[in-house]
């Protein structure tokens, strides 16, 4: 496994019950938690930690059930996860944080900054996972758990390979980082995506602290989506990435570094 800068800090704490593992850049620095998708972990934000660990303590955790958190019998809805970030927040005194969020991580993270009011600096969802209704049942009702199931029954030199031929545009170590939080990753995690999910646009609506919306021009969300929350909340803007989907934290992290860093000087500037 290819490990993350050996000078960050790799540690737990107790948050909503159980034992959530991050890692973290550290230093006297404004705080941004990063908030991975499903069957990924903390390591995967490496990329975009390394570009801005100069001005910010980043925080990376790994979701329940990912990574090297607990692993609960229960307990994997969106609500579930929204209160471990929570926990996470209090326990580690984390003042003002922005907080930033992908695919599952973007839905937890929109939950939280609905809850949390002013009390966070600002909101970064990349490519979260928005779905009416109906693809909510589609993908529920796909065989998303089952392929993960047979993925679990890879070796890790077979999983490697498969990767390095499904995304060959993908660093090395990017790679590793993906597959190694996949292997940890059981199915029961599988369950958030049991409809309903929370209603985005209420969700979208309700949230006070500035957004950015980062998506891809083949991701979840459609730049028509992207509008109509533009509409609904006058302190979200939008940013789309051209060509790349829903992956696009490990696809085109250097993008993505590039047009949230402008955002959080943004925040500063006021």
């Amino acid at each position: 496994m290819v490990a993350p800068m050996t000078t960050w800090i790799s540690a737990t704490c107790e948050a909503n019950g159980i034992r959530i593992h991050y890692l973290r850049t550290g230093g006297d620095k404004p705080p941004l938690v990063a908030l991975h998708g499903l069957t990924g972990g903390g390591a995967c934000w490496t990329p975009l930690a390394r570009a801005l660990a100069r001005d910010y303590d980043v925080v990376m955790p790994d979701a329940r059930g990912h990574g090297l958190s607990d692993t609960p019998p229960q307990g994997y809805r969106y609500g579930d996860h929204a209160a471990d970030v929570a926990g996470l927040i209090a326990a580690l005194g984390l003042q003002a944080p922005v907080l930033l969020g992908h695919s599952m991580g973007g839905m937890t993270a929109a939950v939280v900054a609905r809850d949390a009011g002013a009390a966070l600096s600002g909101l970064v969802l990349v490519d979260p996972t928005f779905l009416d209704p109906a693809r909510q049942r589609e993908v529920f009702e796909s065989d998303a758990a089952a392929q993960h199931r047979r993925f679990l029954g890879m070796g890790r030199a077979e999983a490697l390979a498969d990767a390095r031929l499904r995304h060959p545009h993908r660093s090395a170590e990017m790679i590793e980082w993906i597959v190694d939080a996949r292997l940890r990753t059981p199915v029961a995690t599988f369950d958030v995506l049991t409809p309903p999910n929370p209603d985005y646009r209420n969700l979208i609506a309700a949230i006070a602290a500035p957004i950015l919306l980062v998506i891809g021009e083949h991701g979840v969300v459609s730049g028509a989506t992207a509008r109509e929350l533009e509409a609904l909340n006058p302190r979200l803007r939008s940013a789309c990435i051209a060509d790349v989907g829903h992956g696009l934290p490990h696809d085109k992290p250097d993008a993505l570094a590039a047009i949230v860093g402008d955002f959080l000087r943004s925040l500063i500037a006021g």
